[in-house]
């Protein structure tokens, strides 16, 4: 009966994480680029109370007497499916088509990645700076900030599907020299979540992988004027969200039966 009590305790505290994960979900169903998350469980070690076994008749059977001890999170995993793409009227918005991140300074200099692609045009001494609403810069396909002329009007700046910038010269529209920078990676559920919707590369996700320096990858599309929704159903998310709070229910009530049995011990010595 102790036994029984940790065991459905550890089922209650592996649903509410299961609840924070779905609720999380829900709160980031607007979050342009946000991607659902899953909780994953796997059980505790099992404790082996008979090696061998006999029926009734005192033959012996095959199989062993044991006894789990709880269940725990495994992982929480995301969900790196397309979103839809919602047309926008902002002329730095910019959505990916396909399994790619774009490339962003941050604060400390390194590189982080999303999908998140509402960005904004910031000018500085050095010219325009393509950056997010924090303030990242947004890189090219080498690395470095992507920085336009001053004297360039931001509402006539175009991109290609390969994240060419373009800009009309002469009556034509004509390349700039500049291409968004866009990565994947071999496992993208690996990446570490950071604030504002960044994600760093971690030894499980593995090296970022540009695609314009790897054939073997598939390339993205790059849309402007566009963002990309979460993949968040609402509809399967409060699905889960009753089966994990039936689930929750029944790990109290499993308690709840032990703690009776329990004191229905306690009383036979009266």
């Amino acid at each position: 009966m102790m036994r029984s009590l940790w065991t459905a305790a550890s089922g209650m505290i592996s649903q509410q994480t299961n609840v924070d994960t779905i609720s999380n979900n829900l709160a980031n169903i607007n979050t342009t680029g946000y991607k659902k998350e899953t909780a994953q469980f796997k059980s505790l070690l099992y404790q082996t109370i008979q090696n061998k076994q006999t029926d009734s008749s005192g033959n012996a059977k095959p199989v062993s007497a044991q006894t789990g001890l709880g269940v725990r999170n495994s992982a929480i995993v995301s969900q790196y499916t397309q979103g839809v793409l919602k047309p926008t009227e902002n002329d730095g918005d910019y959505a990916i088509q396909g399994n790619g991140f774009f490339m962003v300074q941050t604060a400390d200099g390194g590189v982080g990645y999303t999908r998140n692609g509402a960005f904004g045009f910031s000018m500085g001494t050095n010219g325009i700076t393509l950056a997010t609403a924090e303030g990242y810069p947004v890189l090219d396909t080498s690395g470095s900030p992507i920085v336009f002329e001053s004297d360039k009007d931001t509402s006539k700046i175009t991109i290609d599907d390969d994240g060419n910038f373009l800009y009309p010269k002469d009556g034509k529209v004509q390349p700039m020299g500049i291409q968004i920078g866009i990565a994947q990676f071999n496992n993208a559920a690996g990446l570490e979540k950071t604030s504002n919707s960044i994600l760093m590369e971690t030894a499980a996700s593995g090296t970022a992988r540009l695609e314009t320096q790897d054939a073997a990858l598939k390339k993205s599309v790059v849309k402007r004027g566009y963002l990309e929704n979460s993949n968040v159903q609402a509809a399967n998310e409060m699905v889960d969200l009753i089966v994990a709070q039936r689930a929750y229910e029944m790990n109290s009530k499993a308690i709840n039966a032990s703690d009776e049995m329990l004191q229905q011990a306690n009383n036979l010595r009266r």
